[in-house]
């Protein structure tokens, strides 16, 4: 099981909390800030002190926000005209004396952002337009002094702000808006890129390990039809050596298919490692294994033979097993020669055979492509056609992290 990764701590929270504790305050702001003018709240917000009838405005519009605050994210629209409405009674706005400050819309701005961040284009642009619409239609409300002002630009009363503010407001949850689908498309791409990498290394490896096991099966078999009623003998060592192929492909298989099945997990119950892959130390096995086949396998080393790094061990050796495999089935040679150079800072593998050079060809074929794949996923170079003199030649050059010994 994968383990889902716990939210931020802010994101938990969800947006009604956020303009709940953004009405709580707006509405401290006032009693907070020393010396509150006629541009706060409360229908009297030249008073000193709020009236018993503004505490009772200021509380009932309190309840009417917080039971927008509740309903934002299903009715965002709803929740939007009941702050504004709550914002209004609060203020004692529908006078002709009171401003609507940006400090008394912070409610209104949060929400509008909100709404802008997670509802879709035609909820935000309706919840903008009706909030330009309540400021603009109390700024018509106000008296000439301050629309004079409004209108000839030689300075921006609290109301003009608030228009500023609630259209900066809507752009901010645009922008959200904007980086979260781009993260969310992002994300899609790593996720199909991901599996699509797992799908062709999952290709790859069924592949080369089936391949080579069929390649000698078909072999075996072929020479023990040919030969099984005049030398019995060898047509039941072909027959073993097919079941011992057989067994150990679906031994490979099995360990695969346990693998994927414990995504996460590296060893079964007991303690077996899921990823008995081969390397190079398998070279000598896979020669026997051709060569009782009828295509002797010369293996040559040079270098100092060191531990790999397990995905260049086992691509090295998959490298040359897809090219034994195809001197086996297509090159129509008797024999082959595998050299394994290992330098300080390089593994270099070859292939060569002295076959039908002309007849395989390099572009075709899932093989081929495959270890193309593979080397240059380890940033290394790959080369395969046929020799000048015959046959054909695979060869690879795969760069070993500095420190590997």
């Amino acid at each position: 099981m994968y383990d889902t990764p716990n939210l931020p701590p802010l994101k938990r929270v969800p947006p009604g909390m956020w303009t709940a504790l953004a009405w709580c305050v707006a509405m401290a702001y006032p009693s907070v800030v020393a010396g509150a003018s006629r541009h706060t709240y409360g229908p009297h917000a030249g008073d000193a002190l709020p009236t018993h009838r503004d505490w009772l405005l200021i509380g009932s519009a309190s309840v009417l926000a917080f039971a927008a605050c509740a309903v934002l994210r299903r009715l965002p629209l709803t929740s939007v005209v009941l702050l504004l409405v709550s914002t209004v009674v609060a203020t004692g706005a529908w006078t002709q004396q009171v401003e609507l400050s940006p400090a008394s819309l912070l409610t209104v701005y949060v929400a509008l952002c909100l709404v802008t961040a997670t509802g879709s284009r035609r909820t935000s642009r309706t919840a903008l337009a009706m909030v330009l619409l309540v400021l603009l239609g109390h700024l018509a409300m106000l008296p000439a002094q301050g629309s004079h002002l409004f209108l000839t630009g030689r300075s921006i009363g609290a109301s003009d702000a608030g228009l500023l503010v609630a259209v900066i407001a809507w752009l901010a949850g645009r922008s959200i808006r904007q980086s979260r689908d781009y993260a969310e498309k992002l994300g899609d791409q790593a996720a199909t890129q991901a599996v699509t990498a797992e799908r062709l290394r999952i290709a790859r490896e069924l592949h080369d390990m089936v391949a080579h096991s069929i390649g000698i099966i078909a072999l075996q078999s072929g020479a023990a039809r040919r030969v099984i009623e005049t030398q019995p003998a060898r047509a039941r060592e072909a027959l073993g050596e097919i079941e011992a192929a057989s067994r150990e492909t679906l031994s490979g298989l099995r360990r695969m298919l346990g693998a994927l099945r414990q995504s996460g997990s590296d060893a079964e119950p007991d303690g077996t490692p899921l990823h008995l892959m081969p390397g190079l130390a398998d070279l000598d096995r896979l020669a026997a294994t051709t060569t009782a086949a009828g295509v002797r396998v010369d293996v040559r080393w040079s270098g100092e033979r060191r531990q790999l790094p397990p995905d260049i061990d086992l691509s090295a050796f998959r490298i040359v097993q897809e090219a034994v495999t195809n001197v086996v089935r297509h090159a129509g040679s008797d024999s082959c020669r595998v050299s394994v150079d290992c330098r300080e800072t390089e593994l270099s593998v070859e292939v060569l055979d002295e076959g039908r050079g002309h007849g395989t060809t390099t572009g075709t074929g899932y093989g081929l492509a495959g270890l193309r794949e593979r080397v240059a996923l380890l940033h290394g170079q790959f080369t395969a056609g046929p020799r000048p003199e015959g046959g054909f030649r695979v060869a690879a050059s795969l760069p070993v992290p500095t420190g590997v010994r």
